[in-house]
C-alpha cells in the first residue's frame, strides 16, 4: 500500500530549472522534504507497541474479559492513530498556502496572509524537548502580526544531525512563498 505522505514527489535536482517548484499540480498539499529517521524510527517503535496492544486485547477477549479487550483494542487504536498522525506531522505547501501540521493541531495559513517567510538563528528546542540549542530555524511571519509562527527547525525530528536536508527544505519552502505572495 503506497504511503504518499512519507516521501517527496521527486528527488532534488539542483541543476533543474524548476528547482523551487517541482511539482506538477500545485493545487495538492505537498510536503517539500521527507520525514527524518528520528520521526520514522519514532513512529515504527509506536506502531510495534500497538501491535502488542492488540495482541493483549484479542488474549483479553479469549479469556473472557470483553471490557478490558474493549479497553486494550481502544488503547491500541489510539496509538496507530497517533503513529499516523506523527508521521504526517510537518510543513505542507500549495497554491493555496501554507500548512503546518503538529500533532494535535494544524494550522493553515493562506499566502496573501503571510509577510514572509524566512530562516532565523535562534534557540530551537532539541527533538521538540525542553532542552534548547543554537539552531536555525523557518519562521512565518503574519502580516499584522510581529509574532512569528516557527515552522522548521534544524535540530527536529526531520532535521536532526541532517543540515543539508534542513538547508534544503527551507530553500523550498522560502521559493514557495516569494512565488505565491507575489500572485
Amino acid at each position: 500500500m503506497p504511503l504518499p505522505f512519507l516521501t517527496a514527489d521527486r528527488t532534488f535536482d539542483a541543476n533543474a530549472d524548476d528547482v523551487a517548484l517541482p511539482f506538477d499540480d500545485h493545487d495538492l498539499w505537498r510536503r517539500p522534504y521527507r520525514p527524518g529517521p528520528w520521526r520514522v524510527g519514532t513512529a515504527a517503535v509506536l506502531l510495534l507497541l500497538a501491535s502488542f496492544v492488540l495482541i493483549a486485547g484479542m488474549i483479553t477477549a479469549f479469556a473472557g474479559e470483553l471490557g478490558g479487550a474493549a479497553v486494550c483494542m481502544a488503547l491500541g487504536l489510539t496509538v496507530i492513530a497517533a503513529a499516523l498522525r506523527l508521521l504526517r506531522m510537518g510543513v505542507w505547501v500549495s497554491r493555496h498556502g501554507l500548512r503546518r501540521v503538529a500533532l494535535l493541531i494544524t494550522t493553515t495559513v493562506a499566502w496573501d496572509q503571510i509577510a514572509e517567510v524566512r530562516t532565523a538563528q535562534q534557540p530551537v528546542r532539541w527533538l521538540g524537548l525542553p532542552r534548547t540549542v543554537q539552531g536555525q530555524a523557518l519562521l512565518l511571519v503574519r502580516k499584522g502580526s510581529s509574532e512569528p509562527l516557527l515552522l522548521l527547525t534544524d535540530h527536529n525530528a526531520d532535521f536532526l544531525s541532517r543540515v543539508e536536508a534542513f538547508d534544503r527544505a527551507a530553500d523550498t519552502v522560502e521559493a514557495w512563498g516569494s512565488e505565491y505572495q507575489k500572485a
